[in-house]
């Protein structure tokens, strides 16, 4: 009971850590080009999970051996590509919003789990997912004649980061945790460092102490959420960091005076509610499996 208790501490702590993440990739991606403060970012990642493999059993010799190198990388570039757009998102589409719509990753990684893994969605997660993607219609309120296109930049992300997880799903089946943080940081840093630097913008002075806290949030919230998992299985994980949405929309509107919209706010709950029936009846499924 105290691991689990130890495993809530972690995931509400990560869950705070990416709520202030979020603020600092919005302040500064307001100032300087998302790409320029993703790479400074990944760059503190990759020391980051470097470190975190070199203290792993084995060290950095057995967490850098992958039997999948290509899916490993692939899976960096992708996540640090869904970065790059999610800081676009914040700035453009709004914090508030962007994270209304991220909520639906879950329901298309259960869409794209289909296809792309070949496993089996019932008649019930199959419902949920068409009542979520009915929510995230409601937060883009497409009939209103205000509709607007950026709104697309949050839905990009959500499908990235969804590719993104399947494709760590895929990995998981031959790979350890810790070899997939390392290739995810890594491989990222080195994939955005081939283009980041067209883009470069000093940073001001004042500027380095929000740039240093956004590097700090993005490795100990991670850190965290690798203590957490160890101590809690997944359906326990997942409802508590949809929590995320209502610290992030508690800075937009605070720190950046954006506006929730009654069509958000539903919306967001039906999606929230419909991505937590789908963890829970995979649990369930996965305890009549014997997983």
């Amino acid at each position: 009971m105290k691991n689990k208790t130890l495993g809530f501490i972690y995931v509400l702590s990560a869950v705070t850590i990416f709520a202030g993440q979020d603020g600092f990739s919005t302040l500064l991606g307001e100032k300087y080009p998302p790409i320029v403060v993703t790479m400074i970012r990944f760059w503190a990642f990759a020391v980051f999970v470097i470190a975190l493999a070199a203290v792993s059993p084995g060290g950095l010799k057995r967490a850098i051996v992958t039997r999948q190198p290509v899916l490993q990388i692939l899976r960096g570039v992708l996540l640090v590509t869904e970065v790059v757009v999610v800081i676009f998102a914040f700035t453009t589409a709004g914090l508030a919003m962007s994270q209304a719509i991220l909520q639906a990753t879950p329901l298309i990684v259960t869409i794209l789990s289909v296809p792309l893994l070949g496993e089996k969605v019932g008649w019930r997660r199959g419902l949920a997912v068409v009542v979520g993607l009915i929510g995230v219609l409601i937060i883009l309120n497409p009939v209103n004649v205000q509709f607007d296109s950026r709104l697309l930049l949050p839905l990009a992300a959500a499908l990235m980061y969804a590719l993104y997880g399947i494709a760590t799903r895929a990995v998981s089946r031959q790979d350890s945790a810790v070899t997939s943080v390392l290739y995810a940081g890594v491989a990222g840093a080195v994939a955005i460092t081939l283009i980041g630097p067209f883009y470069w913008m000093p940073i001001a002075a004042s500027d380095w102490p929000a740039m240093a806290a956004l590097c700090v949030c993005g490795a100990l919230s991670h850190y965290l959420l690798i203590k957490a998992y160890g101590l809690l299985s997944a359906v326990e994980v997942q409802p508590l960091t949809y929590l995320q949405l209502v610290l992030s929309v508690a800075v937009a509107t605070i720190f950046f005076d954006e506006t929730v919209t009654l069509n958000m706010a539903i919306g967001a709950v039906i999606v929230v509610g419909a991505g937590l029936f789908t963890v829970w009846r995979e649990h369930r499924l996965g305890i009549q499996e014997g997983r």
